[in-house]
């Protein structure tokens, strides 16, 4: 039986090989070395991370934080920083990826568009990808401090995830936990049902 690296288990668990794959494997290390952190059996470490982008799946993998559990928050800032806080010790760290590794010169941003849009030729995809595979090994390879600001920060940690009452919805007929159900005509409804009332903030 073949054993897997850390870096081959974050590339199965995400189905492939990509930058920003890389940056959450090398975030999630820079984390756990500087908390002494070993990955979660349960709550013991958080991660706040602040995108949804691939970099999540390898913070995943390799810390044990997941939704799941609880302890993986995610705040839809579309940033490349990542917030770890161990329960054990009391220790937090801010991992921001600096703006260097996201540079991309004009030319392979051109390619990207292309081979995303499924318009490129065999030549463009062979060279996008050969471009993918120097910026991953530039990205694993690199001093951490050319790669991100690593800070100690101080910080509570985010209560523990909870376990709620489930109600039924009034109109599907589907559960909803307490903490989420709204009431509409006085009866007990789930967000989709409640409808969304808004004036624009």
């Amino acid at each position: 039986m073949c054993v897997k690296n850390d870096w081959e288990r974050c590339v199965e668990f995400h189905g492939h090989a990509c930058p920003g794959l890389a940056i959450g494997y090398r975030v999630a290390r820079v984390a756990l070395e500087e908390l002494t952190a070993l990955r979660a059996a349960d709550e013991e470490l958080v991660a706040i991370v602040e995108n949804d982008a691939c970099g999540v799946d390898a913070i995943q993998v390799l810390t044990g934080c997941s939704i799941g559990k609880g302890n993986l928050i995610y705040r839809d800032y579309g940033k490349q920083v990542y917030t770890f806080v161990c329960r054990n010790s009391g220790q937090a760290v801010r991992v921001a990826i600096k703006a260097a590794n996201w540079r991309v010169n004009p030319e392979v941003d051109a390619l990207r568009r292309k081979v995303f849009a499924g318009e490129a030729t065999e030549e463009e995809n062979a060279a996008f990808q050969r471009h993918q595979q120097e910026r991953i090994n530039n990205i694993l390879t690199q001093p951490v401090e050319q790669l991100c600001d690593v800070r100690r920060i101080q910080m509570q940690p985010p209560g523990k995830a909870r376990i709620f009452p489930s109600h039924v919805c009034a109109v599907c007929g589907e559960t909803v936990m307490e903490p989420r159900a709204r009431v509409k005509g006085g009866q007990i409804v789930c967000i989709p049902c409640a409808g969304e009332y808004s004036r624009g903030w």
